[in-house]
């Protein structure tokens, strides 16, 4: 008998056309999240689930899946994952790191570009019938070269980020709790800060550390103070490390300039007031949205799977400590 394998929602036809060749393979077909019983009830006699990122994995979806050998997480991050109730059972769990630098990079300088030149604004006034013609004050934006990139979190996108920010001849000053090596800062023109110094002193101040519980709100009301009133908040890495109350005021009160977000705190809810202010760039949790990431996503899952199931161990697994 073929052992099973359960996806929780419609990811690329590539995945589904690699484990079909090895296992029983039932996927969710419609772009409709599933809920915590519908969950359930399709993985409940499965041997491996593929999940989404937007899925939230409990132990007691785990619980109800005695067979299950494996969590292969579709996407970078798996916060969405109880960890501890997956390693207590020594089921590994993985997700698809690094493909996702380039598509999230890109779009986290579209951000920034966007809300610098206040290019949705002026969308939103020609598609109106507003626009009257060229005039010399005329929606005035602010240039990007030249001005000061706050990185924190210089992992492979940050560093990505950083390499496409030189390209604006952008100084570039980062945080991280491990410093970069000085052949990589000066490979990529970085000057290693304190966060404080890094929030305090940035143009763009963008995110890209791993979420973690400590890093629970680490831009708040008294970060937000801290930035310069002429600076912008760009955020794309995890909803949960900007309070989006204390955001919302702060681009209220013009503490701040602007911020462009694609993730946000309580996803797929935004913060209501937000999405009425000019100053806000909001997306839809576009980070790794093309066409290339998200195959090659579909292929670490699936491949993560295969090699479980025929006795092996993944490529991507992040509770390593299962098989100590």
């Amino acid at each position: 008998m073929k052992q099973k394998v359960f996806i929780s929602g419609m990811i690329p036809s590539v995945a589904y056309d690699m484990l079909s060749k090895e296992f029983d393979v039932t996927m969710h077909n419609d772009l409709r999240l599933l809920t915590k019983e519908e969950i359930i009830n399709g993985v409940k006699n499965s041997d491996a689930l593929l999940s989404l990122l937007s899925d939230n994995i409990d132990a007691d979806i785990i619980q109800a899946a005695p067979n299950l050998k494996i969590i292969a997480n579709y996407g970078a991050g798996f916060n969405n994952i109880d960890l501890k109730a997956a390693t207590a059972r020594k089921i590994p769990v993985t997700n698809t790191p690094a493909v996702s630098t380039n598509a999230t990079a890109e779009l986290t300088f579209g951000l920034l570009l966007a809300i610098a030149r206040r290019i949705v604004e002026g969308d939103q006034v020609t598609r109106s019938g507003n626009f009257t013609g060229w005039a010399p004050l005329y929606y005035l934006g602010t240039e990007v070269s030249g001005k000061t990139l706050g990185v924190i979190g210089m992992g492979n996108i940050g560093r990505a980020v950083a390499k496409r920010a030189r390209g604006f001849d952008m100084k570039i000053i980062y945080y991280d709790k491990f410093r970069q090596s000085p052949e990589v800062e000066k490979e990529l023109g970085l000057e290693f800060m304190t966060q404080e110094e890094v929030i305090k002193n940035a143009d763009f101040l963008t995110l890209h550390a791993n979420y973690s519980p400590e890093l629970h709100h680490m831009i708040g009301e008294k970060e937000l103070a801290m930035m310069k009133p002429s600076a912008y908040l760009i955020s794309a890495a995890r909803g949960q490390m900007v309070d989006e109350k204390a955001l919302l005021k702060a681009l209220q009160n013009n503490t701040i300039k602007g911020a462009a977000l694609d993730v946000y705190e309580f996803e797929p809810a935004i913060t209501p007031g937000l999405e009425k202010l000019d100053n806000v760039v909001l997306c839809p949790h576009l980070g790794n949205a093309t066409v290339e990431t998200r195959d090659a996503m579909a292929q670490i899952a699936a491949q993560n799977i295969i090699s479980v199931l025929k006795g092996g161990k993944p490529q991507s697994c992040v509770n390593q400590e299962i098989y100590s």
